[in-house]
């Protein structure tokens, strides 16, 4: 079996060049969003719309609430559970398409077994993160984990309370369970990348958040509002809205928050594709090109 990897910064274009993908290769769209798994975050998230989940079957949309704890690593598992439970009706390829990079990489290669978390240690330390005490909480680490702590992007406090959630549940550090070693996948992976030159997709990015709020993000943000400190909702768009409701930042401010935001989420996941070798890229209006490789 293969296994395409639609995949690109947000706003490329990706949304309908994988209907088109899928429906010539008549596989469903396996959705590789680490936003766009919770229900209620639609316009965010910029989910595939009913019209499009008709046109093609798509999985993992919408398919848990806000709090629900999920992760890379439970999203490998399922992918491949689901590959196999479809490999009888679709034995010769299926799409896979997105732009959340650790969610892709563990589905191609594989992450780390790491340890369960125990619910208390994650409760605990999920409150002090609200309580405000991020910065004793990098400390911690840096005791706990130093070589993890050297090489961690410490400025995100997902990763920060991750590791510390390992260190505190299992007694050792967390990088000790990082060996990067890539795992048997029992298909063979075909990467298709999207790129635009930088000032055509970021002035795709500044369009599509103006669309979104033509399409009601802020009412959207404002039936979140009282799960603002959820982890799902620790999201670009959402984040710069919840601060225009707490009436720390007018409405236009949030939206060129949102916008900044976005172009620098889009740089980071540019340098993230960049760095594997395995991806053969084409412009979105190359779709005759891409659809040719595929058939």
């Amino acid at each position: 079996m293969t296994l395409y990897v639609l995949l690109g910064p947000t706003a490329v274009g990706k949304t309908e060049l994988a209907l088109q993908m899928a429906q010539k290769l008549r596989s469903p769209i396996l959705s590789c969003d680490s936003r766009q798994i919770y229900r209620g975050m639609e316009i965010g998230t910029a989910a595939p719309t009913p019209e499009q989940q008709r046109q093609v079957r798509h999985y993992f949309v919408g398919t848990h609430r806000i709090g629900q704890y999920y992760s890379a690593a439970q999203y490998e598992q399922d992918v491949l559970a689901l590959v196999r439970q479809l490999s009888a009706a679709h034995p010769a390829s299926l799409l896979l398409t997105g732009g959340s990079m650790m969610y892709i990489d563990a589905v191609c290669h594989g992450i780390d077994d790491i340890p369960s978390v125990d619910s208390e240690v994650r409760e605990t330390l999920r409150r002090r993160l609200l309580d405000g005490e991020i910065d004793k909480m990098r400390g911690e680490l840096r005791l706990l984990d130093p070589d993890y702590y050297l090489t961690a992007d410490t400025r995100n406090p997902k990763r920060v309370v991750h590791a510390l959630e390992v260190c505190y549940t299992t007694g050792r550090p967390y990088s000790s369970f990082l060996r990067n070693e890539p795992k048997p996948r029992p298909f063979t992976t075909v990467k298709i990348g999207l790129r635009r030159d930088r000032d055509e997709l970021f002035s795709r990015i500044n369009e599509r958040v103006d669309a979104m709020m033509s399409a009601g993000l802020l009412d959207e943000a404002r039936r979140l509002y009282p799960y603002r400190h959820e982890n799902a909702l620790n999201t670009v768009g959402y984040k710069e809205l919840f601060r225009h409701l707490d009436g720390e930042w007018t409405l236009a401010f949030a939206v060129e928050k949102i916008k900044k935001n976005t172009r620098d989420y889009a740089k980071k996941q540019m340098t993230w594709f960049a760095h594997d070798a395995d991806i053969h890229w084409f412009h979105p209006d190359e779709r005759e090109q891409i659809l040719q490789m595929i058939s």
